[in-house]
């Protein structure tokens, strides 16, 4: 399954506010054949990072638009290295 890499921009982010949202994902991912497997925050520049395995980037998009609102400003598609 295709590996992408979003990005969000979110000023004022927290990681306890993340934690919150990321299990919001996790709740209903099944619902979307998506599987987020981990995630990043950067509190001082207000940047989450979360690796997902979807079919394709709208449906990992879905989950966050359905679990809490907080859709990504960007989605990559990547591959994972050594």
């Amino acid at each position: 399954m295709p590996l992408y890499m979003d990005i969000h921009r979110v000023e004022g982010v927290t990681a306890d506010a993340v934690v919150d949202a990321h299990a919001k994902d996790l709740e209903i991912q099944d619902q979307h054949g998506v599987d987020y497997k981990q995630y990043w925050v950067d509190e001082e520049k207000g940047l989450i990072f979360c690796l997902v395995e979807a079919p394709d980037a709208d449906a990992a998009n879905k989950v966050h638009a359905d679990a809490h609102g907080l859709v990504a400003d960007e989605i990559h598609l990547v591959r994972e290295g050594t």
